[in-house]
């Protein structure tokens, strides 16, 4: 039984003034929530509990560390500017995109009793297409200012009408009591049908590597909203305010943080925390939209604290089985010590709803109630917020709209939708590549650390700066176990009862298709025959391989979660054993072998360790945006495959089977440093 709470949130407490029915509400929360799985763990493969082990730990550890943005007002307000830099870029919109035209059109007029709708569209960039609809008063004085709420859309698939309309009684109830409603589609369920799910179910791993989330489209497509509502005369450009339930909580984050015009937040149902989503597997119940990429290792929460100390009103559900209380608790309280260092804590309240991920008369009432509060300075009870709701199916009865979706097109017919879109592969275009220039013999020194400086702090920040050598766990015939971090433990083969005399180590990083033995291509690569082979399994391959389900893709989502990858936690296990190897053989010369994917993960550990002498690959991919190449966090906004194994120069590289131009800035870059690739051909 979950234990009484010796208190409620101060948030809480204030928002219980509003009245009774949210007092009763409010009490459920002061319960102490335990918490709360997302399904069952998966036990079907010998690396399942280990790598559950370790992200649950690193998301601990990671969350731990908020308590360093409230240290003082002062120094959170120092680290803030930091913070809305590293904000961006992790929604990858660094640099922030060009606010161009947004070459608005509105394509039709819906006049109701007592308000109007406007469909419309305009473009976030140039292609990205936002269908919407705008709801005000039937009736608005000339030179009348009115507050305004840009509304985001949640999960809700109507097909070609776009999820707007299903969000309609917002917008009447707000246009019905003097705001104008920008209600705007998102970019999977909008009239122009584009992916969320592109690592959650269709495997884009690229999107890694590129820097490319759609909670940056839903964030700029957002920002830019704003910019069309205040670009309205009616619209009181000081009293705007973001609302939205579930990806629209989401969203509701993402814009709020983003920009600083809005005034006033109601994110619902739209956050938990690390601890949740990987610990607890709440990931599985998301798709790709709700989530940054976390490449600066932020406690969540920091996402919302920057919005503080406007007025938001955290509201949620006690059974949301994808927003969890326990996380709720944790987050709003977090929230209250950033406001608390504002001296505003009575601009943050937390209102918690009985039931599943829903709306209900209680929740409408509480966001209607915090708009008019904050916005109108009218704190009075909402008493109307039943009037012109969409009505769900229930068995044979359909649904029931007060306006009939189709009427609510931005393009009316199939043949009006426009052929300029680039929302289907905005995924292709959102984030910048990166474009280094190959250097000449003077410019290499400074253009390798300038680059592998960049690569550091887009892609490998999970790294350490020094990866500590692998302790050894157990050996038998043939096999040793190492741990290389806690608690990742991965089988080593081959290794000498003793490395005191060994003069030459090679080591062979395994790939999926080599089933933990000497792979055969090894011996077309006419290796010296007086050396030790050393065979790796990197985590999650072999012996070590976790369950894989498409979707939810548990482990390779989750660890993006945290700041880095699966393949970068790969690049770890080989540097640890190399330095395991070279601590206990250090008059050996180390050499490292891979094949295909294999091998760019042995070049990269190459690249971050210099214990590592020499360096064989053979058949890479030639860029990270192949399907069965290695990904790492932004790492294209950097440099692709070619140029980061040319920061390997001078060493010795040798490329087997790979194309004629696949690598030639790789032979570029090496002939820049005096230093030659050696270039082999036809390896089976």
């Amino acid at each position: 039984m979950p234990s009484a709470r010796s208190s409620i949130h101060p948030a809480t407490c204030q928002f219980a003034r509003y009245g009774v029915l949210t007092i009763l509400i409010v009490m459920a929360t002061c319960l102490r929530i335990e918490a709360q799985p997302y399904g069952v763990a998966d036990r079907d493969a010998p690396g399942d509990e280990m790598i559950q082990a370790y992200l649950a730990a690193t998301a601990r550890q990671i969350e731990a560390s908020y308590a360093d943005d409230y240290a003082s007002l002062e120094q959170w307000q120092q680290q803030r500017e930091q913070y809305m830099a590293e904000y961006r870029y992790m929604l990858g919109l660094t640099p922030l995109p060009e606010r161009t035209d947004l070459a608005a059109q509105t394509t039709g007029v819906i006049e109701r009793d007592g308000y109007v709708v406007e469909k419309l569209h305009y473009q976030s960039r140039p292609g990205l297409y936002v269908t919407a609809n705008l709801y005000r008063p039937s009736s608005i004085q000339p030179g009348e200012r009115l507050p305004a709420v840009l509304y985001v859309c949640g999960h809700s698939n109507r097909g070609r009408n776009g999820n707007k309309v299903a969000y309609q009684a917002h917008g009447i109830w707000l246009a019905k009591h003097g705001y104008i409603c920008l209600l705007c589609d998102t970019l999977q369920l909008g009239e122009i049908a584009a992916i969320h799910h592109g690592t959650y179910r269709y495997e884009r791993w690229w999107w890694h590597s590129r820097g490319y989330t759609p909670a940056g489209v839903e964030a700029w497509n957002g920002v830019r909203g704003i910019d069309y509502l205040v670009s309205r005369a009616e619209v009181d450009p000081q009293r705007i305010a973001v609302t939205g339930i579930s990806g629209g909580g989401a969203a509701t984050f993402w814009v709020a943080a983003a920009d600083p015009r809005v005034a006033v937040a109601v994110p619902v149902s739209g956050m938990a925390d690390l601890e949740s989503y990987v610990g607890n597997r709440v990931v599985n119940g998301h798709c790709d939209c709700m989530f940054l990429h976390n490449t600066y290792q932020w406690p969540w929460t920091r996402i919302a604290a920057l919005i503080a100390p406007r007025p938001m009103l955290f509201a949620n559900s006690d059974h949301d089985n994808i927003f969890p209380m326990d996380a709720n608790e944790r987050v709003i309280g977090r929230l209250e010590h950033v406001y608390s260092l504002y001296g505003a804590s009575d601009r943050v309240d937390a209102m918690v709803s009985i039931g599943g991920h829903a709306y209900r008369r209680d929740l409408r009432q509480a966001a209607f109630r915090f708009l008019n509060s904050h916005l109108k300075n009218d704190p009075s009870e909402i008493t109307d917020s039943e009037i012109d709701l969409v009505i769900a199916e229930s068995g044979n009865t359909p649904a029931r709209f007060p306006i009939e979706p189709e009427l609510l097109r931005a393009f009316p017919q199939d043949v009006d939708l426009p052929r300029d879109e680039v929302n289907t592969r905005i995924d292709e275009l959102f984030v910048p590549l990166g474009n280094p220039a190959v250097p000449n013999a003077a410019e290499f020194s400074a253009w390798q650390t300038t680059l592998k400086q960049q690569l550091h702090a887009a892609a490998f920040r999970s790294l350490p700066a020094h990866v500590p050598a692998a302790t050894m766990v157990s050996q038998s015939e043939g096999s040793t176990r190492l741990m290389t971090e806690e608690p990742i433990v991965i089988p080593v083969h081959d290794v000498p009862a003793s490395l005191a005399n060994v003069q030459q180590m090679i080591l062979v990083v395994l790939g999926e298709a080599d089933g933990g033995k000497t792979p055969e291509w090894l011996v077309d690569l006419n290796l010296p025959q007086d050396a030790n082979v050393i065979l790796v399994e990197p985590r999650g391959i072999g012996e070590t391989r976790w369950t894989r389900k498409n979707p939810p893709n548990y482990v390779e989502r989750s660890h993006v979660l945290l700041g880095t990858t699966v393949d970068t936690g790969r690049v770890r296990d080989i540097m640890s054993v190399a330095q395991y190897v070279k601590q206990n053989a250090p008059q050996s010369t180390l050499h490292v072998v891979g094949k295909g994917s294999s091998a760019v993960l042995a070049a990269y550990a190459a690249l971050w360790s210099d214990v590592i002498d020499e360096v064989t690959i053979v058949k890479p991919p030639e860029s990270h945006m192949e399907v069965d190449a290695p990904q790492f966090l932004n790492i294209l906004r950097v440099a692709d495959i070619p140029y980061v194994v040319g920061l390997l120069a001078p060493r010795p590289l040798n490329l087997v089977d790979v194309s004629k131009s696949g690598f030639a800035a790789t032979k570029q870059i090496y002939a820049a440093t005096g230093a030659t690739v050696r270039d082999v051909q036809a390896v089976k």
